[in-house]
């Protein structure tokens, strides 16, 4: 068990890297974003971890009567220079879970974490930034805000420099508290052990499109430009402003059809209206009773296939 590299860092490139981490999560936003960011550079292949030990085969190829091939959630790395240091990107198609649980946890999660560190150190990284989603109160017509979880107090300063962004720690009616699910959170805590400055960019998503089964690029949108910016790039994002204005229409669409058949009570209907005209510094946090009062209607939905057509998301 460990990863496979198909090229070995150049010793005279190999400092003062950093690393790029995405999983699928809540809309998709992390792994969007890196993903994304990965194919402007363009980024080349390197390596990946082998999956045998953290994953079961998604498929399973039979020709003439005899096992071909199995197939598992790929987990790749892949760098390219940019200036001076090199930029490594970890991609992963899914994160090793323990039976019965939702989110990467258990001994299969803290060892991946440690390989994609492993990798890391090789190649000189100084710095990991992981990507997910922070679920609040906000509507899918506002720009998402970034919410950022560093792992140590010295890099919070910095943070605030970045526009449109926010410590999650700092965010009124939270009390200081958080929590970061997967390997988002548990790789920056592993990085902490290693003496890395890790930091997790989480962008916005309305409460009431968490369970959706389409991304939220407008998200991973406002997660790159603080990433750009930190890196001091430019890059043409015009395909994911595009693609984002085309899911908030379907949003528009979907919520309106529910509206029309009163599939949700309009108390309901009127709670996320109120969003509309909020900006997300006025808003508290997301009590229990609000998050539970307007997902039961919503999941129910998702679950019995009520959504806009997904072939054309």
């Amino acid at each position: 068990m460990g990863f496979k590299l198909y090229r070995e860092p150049d010793p005279a490139k190999a400092e003062n890297s950093i690393m790029f981490c995405g999983w699928p999560g809540i809309g998709n936003i992390g792994i969007l974003a890196i993903d994304t960011l990965k194919e402007l550079l363009k980024a080349q292949e390197i390596g990946q971890i082998e999956p045998w030990e953290f994953f079961e085969p998604y498929k399973v190829t039979i020709e003439g009567g005899l096992l071909k091939d199995l197939e598992f959630p790929s987990n790749k790395f892949y760098l390219q220079q940019f200036k001076d240091q090199g930029l490594l990107f970890f991609i992963g198609q899914q994160q090793p879970s323990e039976p019965r649980t939702r989110y990467a946890q258990g001994q299969k999660a803290y060892q991946m974490a440690n390989l994609v560190l492993d990798v890391a150190e090789k190649f000189g990284c100084q710095r990991i930034y992981t990507s997910g989603a922070a679920v609040t109160q906000i509507h899918h017509t506002a720009k998402p805000r970034v919410w950022a979880v560093p792992n140590n107090q010295n890099l919070a300063k910095e943070i605030k420099q970045y526009q449109n962004t926010v410590l999650m720690s700092e965010i009124e009616g939270r009390g200081d508290q958080g929590l970061i699910t997967g390997l988002n959170g548990l790789l920056l805590g592993v990085a902490k052990k290693r003496g890395l400055d890790a930091i997790c960019l989480m962008g916005e998503i309305p409460y009431y499109l968490q369970a959706a089964p389409w991304p939220y690029p407008k998200a991973s949108k406002s997660v790159l430009e603080v990433i750009t910016t930190i890196l001091g790039l430019k890059v043409d994002l015009t395909a994911l402003e595009e693609l984002s204005q085309k899911i908030e229409q379907q949003i528009d669409d979907f919520l309106e059809s529910l509206y029309k058949t009163e599939a949700i009570p309009p108390e309901i209907r009127d709670e996320i209206e109120k969003l509309r005209y909020t900006e997300p510094a006025e808003l508290g946090p997301i009590t229990e009773e609000e998050q539970k009062r307007i997902m039961e209607h919503i999941d129910e939905l998702f679950d019995q296939g009520g959504r806009p057509d997904e072939r054309h998301l």
